[in-house]
């Protein structure tokens, strides 16, 4: 894919590594798609917090309708902040809140618990430690994109943008760049220059455009559906319960943003290759390892499990994991009715569309998947 692919005549190899035999590529790995989501969390930004809120769920369906060489990807994403005058100075206004992560939960939360405060944007050092710091892919199959928002001169800070881009397009990271404001402003402010230097793609919002959600006729049953897929998880551990909290917690979150939303979340949730829950859920757990019952240390099991033998617990686990594949299959059949019918309301709204961050940014980073030979499903 041109966008993170690499001119030879750009690259100085040395001798030892011409020498080095190439990696075969595992025809049975799974691909990945990371996405780290730089927002600026200064004074003026809270209509573009409301907006990523809103629309969080929605990228995540986005991504997650593709296929690479007929396998799904694994989804990562990673939130930072920037610009708020109560983080540190010396530490360039900014802070990692969640590295590459497929617990989307635990983005939702941090995504929900920010707020903003005026401050300084330094968008060349917070490009450079999202490069530098975060998790990365080391195979150029897979897609890797850096998309940053804000409102002020992009080249604020003692951290040169110019460097910072070069830095993560040599690392095969695309930098998007979203200017929250007039777009020759933000050409001006060099965003442009920025999103040009690294392969990516410039563009410019409203901020503080409410985002449109489409209501459909099946985000009640959908939103039905999500409560009994939320009684099918088990949680065991010592972080079950917490994070069994989080899960509802951010159910409720996406609920606030109207049925749409909440609709958005649950069909999510009703991906495996998405959400998944291993770490703290024996049905995910038991699907990933066969051992998991045989494995799992008695006193990190609910209460209602304990009692039971073995074979007990297999079957009690087993039994939710089918009532789950029933459920998600009925969520997913109403969700293709669900797109199908705001497709057609898109259709007729033409040309009337707010300029707002789901509406750019889902068109890019589909745009960008699609040249790295993801495939997604159509409309």
């Amino acid at each position: 894919m041109s966008i993170l692919s690499f001119c030879l005549s750009a690259i100085c190899l040395s001798a030892t590594e011409l020498n080095q035999p190439l990696k075969e590529l595992d025809p049975n790995r799974t691909p990945k798609i990371q996405v780290a989501l730089l927002l600026d969390t200064s004074g003026s930004m809270d209509g573009l917090i409301e907006q990523a809120k809103s629309q969080l769920w929605k990228m995540i369906n986005e991504l997650a309708t593709s296929k690479k060489d007929g396998k799904s990807p694994i989804i990562e994403l990673a939130l930072y902040e920037y610009g708020k005058s109560s983080l540190p100075q010396e530490k360039g206004y900014l802070q990692e809140l969640v590295p590459l992560t497929s617990d989307l939960d635990l983005v939702s939360e941090k995504l929900f618990a920010l707020s903003t405060n005026g401050g300084d944007e330094y968008c060349g050092w917070v490009i450079q430690d999202a490069t530098e710091n975060l998790k990365w892919s080391e195979s150029n199959e897979d897609l890797k994109i850096i998309i940053i928002a804000g409102n002020e001169i992009f080249t604020q800070g003692t951290i040169d943008y110019k460097k910072a881009c070069k830095g993560a397009i040599t690392n095969g990271i695309v930098v998007n760049t979203i200017y929250c404001g007039d777009c020759k402003e933000g050409i001006n402010f060099m965003w442009k220059d920025g999103a040009d230097r690294a392969d990516g793609k410039y563009m410019c919002i409203n901020q503080n455009d409410k985002v449109a959600h489409i209501e459909t006729p099946y985000d009640s049953e959908i939103g039905k559906l999500n409560e009994a897929l939320n009684k099918t998880y088990i949680a065991f551990g010592q972080k079950g319960k917490e994070k069994q909290a989080r899960q509802l917690s951010q159910d409720s979150n996406a609920k606030s943003y109207g049925a749409s939303n909440n609709a958005e979340r649950a069909i999510s949730k009703s991906k495996k290759s998405t959400y998944n829950n291993a770490t703290w859920d024996a049905v995910d757990a038991m699907a990933e390892n066969d051992d998991f019952i045989e494995e799992v240390e008695e006193e990190s099991l609910p209460e209602e499990m304990k009692d039971m033998d073995m074979e007990e617990r297999k079957e009690y686990v087993g039994e939710k994991g089918k009532e789950r594949a029933v459920i998600q299959a009925k969520i997913q059949e109403a969700a293709k009715k669900r797109t199908a019918f705001i497709t057609k309301k898109r259709k007729e709204a033409a040309g009337s569309e707010k300029n707002t961050l789901d509406a750019v940014m889902l068109r890019t980073v589909r745009e960008q998947a699609e040249k790295q030979k993801f495939k997604f499903e159509k409309e």
